[in-house]
């Protein structure tokens, strides 16, 4: 459906059917999300446990994608040393110095991207956050809620 951009007062806008409206129950008072590409009805109830965890794939496939193992494990190593001096510790935290360790980038990789339960618990707890730059990280976000 076309919808045309109109002069509304000193500014530009569109009018959305009601039934369109309705259709993504938006009814007069309600927000909708204007991002640089789209209009989008807000979500109400956040990501479901399986879009999620699709969301964390997608961070660690941008970080295999940009930085090489020795920059992963470095970002590992140094995470969790810091979240260790400040009390912050999770069992899963145990399992990904392991794997730091390792020189075998395949059971990094599998435990960054893979779709097993295994790889689904750990990346609850990712310890390579910071590689990718807050810009990086919040469109991976707006494009997996949209």
């Amino acid at each position: 459906m076309k919808i045309p951009v109109r002069r509304i007062g000193n500014s530009l806008g569109i009018i959305l059917p009601k039934a369109t409206l309705d259709g993504w129950g938006v009814s007069e008072g309600d927000y909708l999300e204007l991002t640089d590409r789209s209009v989008r009805v807000p979500r109400q109830s956040g990501f479901s446990q399986a879009e999620l965890d699709e969301l964390k794939r997608a961070i660690a496939l941008a970080v295999v994608r940009d930085f090489s193992p020795q920059q992963i494990r470095a970002q590992i190593h140094a995470n969790l040393h810091r979240w260790k001096q400040q009390g912050m510790w999770v069992s899963a935290y145990d399992e990904w110095q392991e794997l730091a360790a390792r020189a075998e980038d395949g059971a990094l990789f599998a435990a960054m991207l893979g779709r097993d339960d295994e790889a689904v618990r750990l990346r609850q707890s990712m310890p390579f956050v910071g590689l990718l730059s807050p810009t990086q990280v919040a469109q991976l976000y707006e494009e997996a809620a949209g």
